[in-house]
């Protein structure tokens, strides 16, 4: 535990010092502007230099709190907690795609400002093992062997996320516990378990120099558990007493009224489909790293005495450390390999597929669209979406659904079934109660959009806090604590990484431009070779289009192309013109381009190979 410190100023220390060398009482000085207040009995009086908020003084101590993921987004979850010499971090996730990121596998945090303080950086701290917060671990300890903490199911998906990795060095991966506290530089920090979609979540209070900071990773308060205790509100309220700087708050469910469902539900649910779809074959599609619920369908298939197949190298991965840890516990026999699966009669088998999120190329996009290896969907199946829709892949779920129905398969989602989900974060009176045991004298969203966050705030203004005391923050933002002031005072180097098969940040804006540019007017290229020396054209122009327009309608277009750029060779080639490979070049993209503007009204990217032999 961190050694209590001594709230006495250095000048009163030395004063202390100085009365005692003479023999006499120290004499309590008085700040000049502070006025004398009746203390009553009992109370503690304290003393606040400025009680206005405001940028920390020269002289004050200030943690500083940086957001380099999940602000304004969903995903990629990541912030750092800085104090001269140290710098901790607290998760590292990642995100998905966007639309106008085409071909990019993943996103994940700018690592960048870490770089410039590598020498600082002391350890992770986990707050639990959902991509969105370990999935860019793998990427961050290609460039730093520091220390990673997190609770036994969170490193255990971890240690199988970093087979698929060639790390250079063995990573120090830490296990730690609800309860326990690890000491990384000045930062001493408290892992409080939490309830969420996954096991072993915690939420932490660090004490820094500046106070306590509670950040709440992802948490809901379920008093009906499927498997361990409720959240440790006790442990939450005692923090409270003691007084907490800052509470870093989750926002997902910040916008829905009342209280987010038990997990526990779900399972009526379950049970309901079950027995209304016996002698069916029944795929359910859910988050793989919700242990509880795959759980839960493990149990509802055997009371229905079928036999359940994983499908999905995540959920595989997932469900093997569960076991081995202990999270989870099947009868022997009970999970059989999706290899066996075609050869159980279709009411005798269930398969937990990933996939839930329309994912392309995961488990059930490849049997909706009948690509799966050993599975192939029939009349005889029942399709069930376990899972909410994370904002963005409404499209994705959408094929899916639409290419199971036009199959005749039947397909039962959130839509058409209440209840065949229960979120794992916090809905607005959840949070309202966390942050009234916190107390925090500071407040900052995190972890969701502009409007989850502006939710949050929101709920906080209801509670009283005061507008300046709370933060509603941008990524790379510098929120500079100390014990009596906060406020954003700088920004850092932040924004994401974007992630394309083994390439990590080599696909930047410009990439994504011309991969957006080819995929909105295709691409028209222009061979030619000549001979810069004799000014001759060895080889006249040859046009190669795809994307653009379908060949043996554009002949005439074309054959212009061809004329066009070979005018422009032999006036670029002229002897009273000095030749230039890039002028040419340029001059056939520039004009070419005019041309196909003119007669189709489509800009496609024009790319000139001229070789001088």
């Amino acid at each position: 535990m961190p050694k209590k410190k001594n709230n006495t100023t250095p000048a009163e220390n030395v004063s202390a010092e100085s009365a005692k060398k003479r023999g006499r009482p120290a004499k309590k000085q008085e700040a000049p502007a502070a006025k004398k207040t009746e203390k009553k009995k009992g109370e503690r009086q304290t003393h606040v230099r400025n009680p206005k908020n405001g940028a920390p003084r020269k002289n004050e101590k200030s943690v500083k709190v940086v957001s380099l993921g999940g602000l304004g987004e969903i995903g990629k979850n990541m912030t750092l907690l800085e104090f001269e010499d140290d710098i901790i971090i607290i998760d590292c996730g990642i995100g998905f795609p966007e639309e106008d990121m085409p071909g990019v596998d993943l996103v994940i945090p700018n690592f960048a400002y870490l770089e410039e303080n590598r020498s600082k950086v002391r350890g992770v701290l986990l707050t639990h093992g959902h991509e969105d917060h370990i999935g860019g671990i793998p990427y961050l300890l290609r460039h730093f062997n520091i220390p990673i903490y997190g609770t036994a199911l969170t490193i255990g998906i971890i240690k199988g996320k970093l087979k698929e990795h060639r790390m250079p060095f063995t990573p120090q991966l830490n296990v730690v516990s609800a309860g326990d506290t690890v000491h990384l530089g000045v930062f001493a920090a408290e892992f409080i378990h939490v309830n969420h979609s996954i096991a072993d979540a915690c939420a932490l209070a660090i004490n820094t120099p500046s106070g306590i900071i509670v950040h709440t990773g992802d948490f809901k308060i379920d008093v009906s558990p499927i498997e361990g205790e409720m959240i440790n509100l006790a442990r939450f309220g005692e923090l409270g007493k003691k007084g907490v700087t800052l509470m870093l708050c989750e926002s997902t469910n910040a916008e829905r009224p009342g209280f987010t469902p038990s997990e526990k539900s779900v399972g009526g649910t379950l049970e309901e489909l079950f027995t209304a779809n016996e002698g069916k074959r029944i795929i359910i599609s859910t988050f793989s790293s919700n242990v509880h619920r795959v759980q839960q369908i493990i149990d509802v298939s055997l009371r229905h005495g079928r036999r359940i197949a994983l499908s999905g190298r995540s959920m595989q991965n997932v469900v093997s450390a569960a076991i081995e840890l202990g999270y989870m516990s099947p009868p022997a026999g009970a999970i059989i390999d999706v290899t066996e699966a075609k050869h159980y009669a279709p009411g005798d088998i269930t398969i937990i597929s990933t996939g839930s999120q329309g994912e392309p190329m995961s488990a059930l996009y490849r049997m909706a669209f009948g690509d799966h290896r050993d599975i192939t969907l029939g009349a005889n199946d029942v399709v069930i979406f376990s899972s909410s829709t994370i904002p963005g892949n409404e499209k994705l779920i959408g094929r899916i659904i639409n290419e199971l129905s036009h199959n005749g398969i039947k397909v039962i989602h959130d839509s058409v079934q209440l209840g065949l989900h229960a979120s794992g974060h916090a809905c607005a009176e959840e949070i309202k109660l966390l942050y009234q045991l916190v107390k925090p004298k500071f407040y900052m969203p995190i972890h969701g959009e502009y409007r989850h966050l502006a939710a949050n705030r929101n709920i906080a203004s209801f509670l009283g806090a005061p507008a300046e005391n709370i933060f509603v923050g941008e990524l790379g933002q510098v929120l500079s604590v100390s014990r009596h002031r906060a406020a954003f005072t700088d920004t850092v180097s932040a924004g994401r990484t974007l992630v394309d098969g083994y390439g990590v940040g080599d696909v930047g804006g410009a990439v994504l431009r011309d991969r957006l540019h080819l995929s909105e007017d295709g691409i028209l290229i222009v061979f030619a070779s000549v001979d810069l020396t004799t000014r001759y054209i060895v080889n006249p122009p040859e046009i190669v289009t795809k994307g653009f327009v379908y060949v043996p309608d554009a002949e005439d277009l074309l054959y212009e192309a061809r004329i066009r750029a070979s005018e422009i060779l032999s006036d670029m080639l002229d002897r009273s013109k000095k030749p230039n490979l890039e002028a040419i070049k340029e001059r056939i993209r520039r004009e070419l381009s005019k041309l196909m503007m003119n007669e189709t009204g489509r800009n496609p990217m024009i790319v000139p190979f001229i070789t001088d032999l």
